[in-house]
């Protein structure tokens, strides 16, 4: 399924180049532990996971998509994280403040692009 679904964002994903690339990869990596730290303060018995990262070419920029998964509603799950969003990007400037010259804005949105594929799957099975 995972290589499925990195396949479907490789195929849409606007070109990018390779630092961009490993960019977002760190990006990923970080803002993975930083959420999963933060996970019962800001989204207490929901799974939170950082599914794509789109960074601008500037590298100012960061689109963080997350699937949110239990108690809170995704939506209401995305306005806490934007509600947040300087804390984590600051947590975010201590953990990658030596790799990267400027730390990217971050902005999240929620990643629909499993419920499209299901509903997809479904089309195709019918």
């Amino acid at each position: 399924m995972q290589n499925i679904y990195k396949k479907l964002i490789d195929t849409f994903a606007p070109m990018s180049s390779i630092r961009q690339n490993r960019v977002a990869r760190l990006l990923q990596k970080e803002l993975s532990l930083i959420i999963q730290g933060k996970t019962n303060e800001l989204f207490p018995g929901t799974m939170v996971s950082v599914t794509v990262i789109r960074v601008s070419p500037d590298l100012s920029f960061a689109k963080v998509y997350l699937s949110i998964f239990g108690n809170i509603e995704p939506k209401e799950g995305i306005k806490i994280a934007n509600e947040n969003a300087s804390t984590i990007r600051g947590e975010l400037g201590r953990k990658v403040g030596k790799q990267l010259r400027i730390t990217p804005e971050v902005a999240f949105y929620l990643d629909d692009s499993i419920d499209y594929m299901e509903e997809i799957e479904a089309k195709l099975n019918q």
